[in-house]
């Protein structure tokens, strides 16, 4: 499966990217739930790796037909 997010880079909650993953709203409930993919704390801010994002949505693939990717 082909990468969406850059693999070197670090992406905000408020970056347009995102979006494909839901709201801004929506990833801080999954943070508070623990759910979601992994996220980065520096400070306050929080932060997501590409590596991460695209290892999160990879997880997330469903074949209708059973067959492995």
């Amino acid at each position: 499966m082909a990468d969406i997010f850059d693999q070197d880079r670090i992406f905000f909650p408020e970056d347009p990217e995102l979006r494909v993953l839901g709201s801004v709203e929506k990833l801080a409930q999954w943070r508070h739930r623990n759910r979601g993919p992994a996220f980065i704390r520096i400070g306050r801010r929080i932060a997501y790796h590409g590596t991460d994002l695209n290892a999160y949505l990879n997880a997330q693939r469903v074949d209708p037909n059973g067959e492995a990717a």
